[in-house]
Parts: structure tokens; sequence; C-alpha cells
């Protein structure tokens, strides 16, 4: 085989040659027969029944994503979307011109060229001498053609759903960047495992129409799609400066949305960027962070994929491995691209491995995420008193007192043996909120807020960590805030958001949030939805309120795209994010239900 032309920035650092015939190629947005999904996904199943049952989920709140193609802009369901981010005034942002055309790489740069990882993990240090564009994006033929829209079995988007939207033809009939990306077959290069590129002018072009769609878009939806979208494609470019701009941006507005899998695309995708800039203590924690197990397992298995690759450039092939393993368990139907890749990569690494060993030894949750360690409550025996000690054991707040909680936002509740009331001090034992405040019970910190009580028995109010009243509303019951909102009761249960204003009416008779990983969240999901009571029947609200499932449920558990219902005598079904039937309630169990969704998904491959 001839080797693969390279950039002349590559040629200043390290030439490559072409990757072996047994180089991974992984399909990405393709259409097999049968009813599309949004972004190019085909749903499986074999019935029109299941395949429209599917169109409906698919199109509802939570819709599969890709991280390197185009998602669908859907979202949680009633979440707010005006304006842009804080310093960037109704959406706009500095960097909306900033794709302009470039000219070939000419010379290696900060940008283009990563540094050789320093220390003992640098085993990938020769291949990522190598920049970024290294041999060719593929596409298939006649992926330049929007897909067919809304017809069944033709391939395109439901009518109507955001992914038809953004897959719509421009007035100007060039094809629209979002589908020409989704339609891509990328091929990775054997040893770096990065996207190789021959035509790099293809990519500025689509780059640009990018740009041109960007301009129009004010709302925080599209500007975080379109801007993450076009950070990947200058990543890929090696323009790593505009990427790390535009993936920047692209968070910030994905923040000002609140959803959850909006949130994570954006911060998997400027992961992506900075682990390319060699910034892989950051890179790395955005995507421990993206990772949710709110997320659906194939985009978390994506996301494990790409976070092994990150270790891999590293020298830390133990925990390379790992996150490899774990997107194959999470992928669970039979998906040959993510095979390929894996074999791909697990021959790269073992590779490595021959030459430089194994690397450090696998990092936990913790250490990757730079997770502070407060101090911790101690009971000091021979003065029979409380107090607070450091990892190695060593009182940091002296054992004077009577009662103590953990430290939650830096800040924890103590008492003195002479009081009964309670008082709040930082981690270095200061006092920011006096006993004189004559707070009998008290709730921890979260979200900068905690519930107290004068009588410790209701009339719950909320407080800052100065010990300003925040919401004045006096409530029976409270839960700590999560995400911005807080469950309520008085009377009935219902959900308040930090200023005090209710976002649903108190009028349930309990929350009852369970999801398929075996948790129970005490109020809201990390993405925004809550199980309710309403008489021993169970329904699904919203953070803004909005009831997505009524409550006439005997059972309801929140699966990541769809809503697990039991029928009272031992049967489950599934209902789409929009609440409409998905999956009739005929089997056994609540497994069997997730096996069928996995069967339905079996053809989406949401890839980074």
């Amino acid at each position: 085989m001839s080797a693969v032309p390279v950039s002349p920035a590559a040629a200043l650092a390290s030439p490559v040659s072409a990757p072996p015939s047994g180089e991974a190629t992984a399909r990405i947005g393709t259409a097999p027969p049968g009813t599309a999904a949004p972004d190019g996904d085909s749903w499986g199943g074999d019935g029109a029944g299941a395949r429209a049952g599917a169109e409906e989920a698919w199109s509802g709140a939570d819709p599969d994503t890709r991280i390197d193609a185009p998602d669908d802009g859907g979202g949680e369901p009633g979440a707010a979307d005006s304006g842009g981010p804080e310093g960037v005034p109704g959406g706009e942002d500095p960097s909306a011109d900033a794709a302009d055309t470039d000219g070939p790489v000419a010379e290696a740069s900060p940008d283009t060229v990563l540094p050789a990882p320093a220390g003992p993990a640098a085993g990938a240090a020769t291949a990522l001498r190598a920049p970024t564009m290294l041999a060719p994006i593929v596409p298939r033929d006649g992926a330049a053609k929007p897909a067919a829209g809304g017809v069944p079995g033709a391939g395109g988007p439901p009518p109507g759903s955001e992914a038809a939207e953004s897959a719509a033809e421009p007035a100007d009939n060039l094809p629209d960047p979002e589908q020409v990306l989704a339609a891509y077959e990328w091929r990775f290069h054997h040893e770096t495992l990065r996207e190789l590129v021959e035509n790099p002018e293809e990519l500025r072009e689509i780059r640009d129409r990018l740009s041109e769609k960007l301009e129009p878009a004010t709302d925080n939806r599209a500007r975080a799609r379109l801007l993450s979208l076009r950070a990947v494609v200058s990543r890929i470019l090696g323009d790593l400066g505009k990427a790390l701009s535009d993936g920047k941006l692209a968070l910030a507005h994905a923040e000002a949305t609140g959803e959850l899998r909006r949130i994570a695309i954006a911060q998997a995708r400027l992961a992506h960027v900075l682990q390319w800039r060699g910034d892989f203590a950051e890179a790395d924690q955005l995507f421990e962070e993206a990772n949710s197990s709110e997320l659906p397992d194939r985009l978390r298995a994506t996301m494990h994929e790409h976070a092994g690759r990150s270790s891999y450039d590293q020298g830390r092939y133990i925990e390379a491995c790992n996150h490899f393993e774990r997107a194959l368990e999470l992928r669970k139907v039979e998906d040959p691209g993510l095979i390929a890749r894996t074999e791909l990569a697990l021959d790269a690494v073992f590779n490595k491995v021959a030459e430089n060993g194994w690397g450090p030894y696998p990092r936990s949750k913790d250490e990757i995420l730079q997770i502070h360690r407060p101090p911790a409550p101690a009971f000091h025996d021979r003065v029979q008193r409380w107090g607070y000690t450091n990892a190695e054991s060593e009182f940091v707040v002296p054992p004077e007192y009577a009662d103590v909680q953990p430290f939650r936002d830096q800040v924890a509740w103590v008492r003195r043996p002479e009081a009964q009331t309670w008082e709040l001090i930082d981690e270095e034992g200061q006092q920011l909120i006096t006993a004189s405040a004559g707070y009998l019970g008290v709730g921890s910190f979260s979200d900068g807020l905690a519930w107290v009580s004068r009588d410790g028995n209701g009339s719950w109010i909320a407080i800052d960590k100065s010990g300003r009243i925040v919401i004045s509303e006096g409530f029976d019951d409270v839960r700590p805030f999560r995400r911005g909102i807080a469950a309520v009761r008085k009377g009935g249960w219902g959900a308040v958001d930090k200023t005090g204003k209710v976002v649903l009416p108190t009028r349930f008779s309990g929350f009852a949030t369970a999801l398929t990983d075996g948790r129970y969240v005490d109020g809201f999901t990390d993405e925004g939805l809550a199980i309710v009571d309403g008489g021993g029947r169970k329904g699904v609200v919203d953070k803004a309120g909005r009831l997505i499932v009524p409550p006439v449920h005997p059972a309801v558990v929140i699966h990541p795209v769809a809503f697990l219902i039991g029928n009272g005598n031992g049967k489950w079904g599934a209902l789409d994010r929009r609440g409409e039937p998905l999956i009739d309630p005929v089997h056994p169990s609540r497994g069997d239900v997730m096996d069928e969704i996995d069967r339905l998904l079996a053809d989406t491959k949401p890839v980074l």
C-alpha cells in the first residue's frame, strides 16, 4: 500500500505511513432499510408498530444524539431557552465568524502539533508528535444529499421534529452541513487512534456552512449544537485554537438550556479538543463529568471509548483498557463498528505496552475529578467531644462540639454543648452563622442554600451561607436543592426553584423517583425529571412543572430514553419521552422491557 498523503506539518513532525488494511472504519449516520430516526439513525424491529412506536420515542425529549455528528436539538421537555450565556448578549458570540476559510497547513505550530507527554505517562509520545491532519475522511456515495424527510423507509427524520428542521435543505440548494457530517465514514489511524484527513478543503467548506447556519441562530440549543459541531470540524482540521473557543462557547450555551444530555455532549466535544491539545487533566475531568448514569447507555459507551483514547494518549494503558471494556459492556447489542474500533485500539495499546509497559495505575473517579475531600467528623475519646480530622486523622477543627454534621458545600452545621441551636462553620472552623440565629432544625447546604427551621418540626425556610433568608415561605417538609430545584410539602408535595417560585403545585402525595440503574432520587433527577405519586398512582413531571405522564400507573421507572411502566399485575411496558405508548405492558420484568428498548436502538451509533 502506498503512503498516505500527509500535510506539510506532518512531515515536519513524524511522517506516518498508511494504516494497514485492517484499520477501523466507523459507520456514522448510515440508514439501513427501515424507519429512520433523526440524524439518520435507524430503529431496529420488524413490525410497523414497533417502528412507529420507536419513532415516537426518538422524537421525544431525550433522543439519541451523536457527539461527533449532528444532534437533533431535542432536549428535556419544558426547558427554558432564551438569549445566550452570560457575557454573550442575545446569543451572539465573538467567534461566530471565526471559521473563515484557511489555506492548507504549511507548518507545524502549537495548535496543530501536540507536545510529547512528559514523565512516566509518556508511552504514546511518538504517536502524538504527529499533527491532527493525517489521511482521508471518505464520504459515502451520495453522502452530500440530504436524507428524504419523514417518509417511513426513506431514511429521514419524522416531519416536524427538530432533526427535520436541521435536515431541511437550505434555500441555496447546497447540502446541509450537519447532514453531510452525519453521513461521513470515519477512518482512524492505527497508532494515534485519530480521524484521518486527506481533503481538508472539503471540511473547511463544511465549517463555513456551519458558520452560515450559526449566524441567524439565536436560541441556546441551536448555538450549542452548531458551535460544538464547528469545534469538531476545527479539531479534525488541526485548528485547535478555534476549536477550543467554539467548544467553550458551545458549553456555555448548553449550560444555559439546563438540559443534561445537551450539556454532556458539549462537555465531551470540548474534552476531545482539550485532549488533542494535550490538556489531559481538564479533558479527563470533562469526560468523567459528562458520563452521567442518567444518559443512554449507547451515548455513555461512546464517551468511555473516547475517554479511553485520552488515557491511551497519556500512556495510561490499564485505564484505557478499562474504558474500552466498559464501552463494550454498555453497548450490549452487537455493534461491529465499536468492536472494530476497540480491536484497533487494543492492538495499539498492546504495541505500546510492549515498548513502554502498562504505565501508571488507574485513577479513581475522585482523582480524575480532583474532588476536594473536606475534613471528616471525628469523636475525641478523651474530651468526649466532636471535631473534624484531615486525611491523616489529625484534628483540623478542634473537638469542642456536642453534635456535628458532615461538610457539604464547604460548610457544616455544629452544635455546642451549652446550646440547643445550630451554628455554621467553614472548613477552617470559622463561624459563619451563630447559634443566636435560633435554628433548632437544619439541613445540609446544596446549590448554595439550606433549609432551616426555628422549631425543628415545620415552617422550613431557605437561607444562604451568610444567613440571609432567600425563601421565606414556611413549608411543612422539604428536600435539598438539586440542580436548582427542591421538593417541598405544604399540604401536598410540589417543587420550588432557588428564588422560591413554585414550579410544581403542591398537590401530589409524594415523590417516588426510581431509575433503571437501581437508584432512588429524593425529588428530581439531574435530567430534571421526577416521578410523583397521586393517590397511589405514579406519573412523571419535569422541572418546569409540565406533567409528562399523568399519575395513572401503578409503577413507573425512569429509563434514559423512555419511561418503564408496570400494570400492577407483574407486567411491564414502556412509554416514550412524550408519554406516548412505546412497548405494551406484556413483559414479565423490567429487564425484558429494557432489552426490547435496546433492540429497538440496535442500529443507533452515537460517535464522538
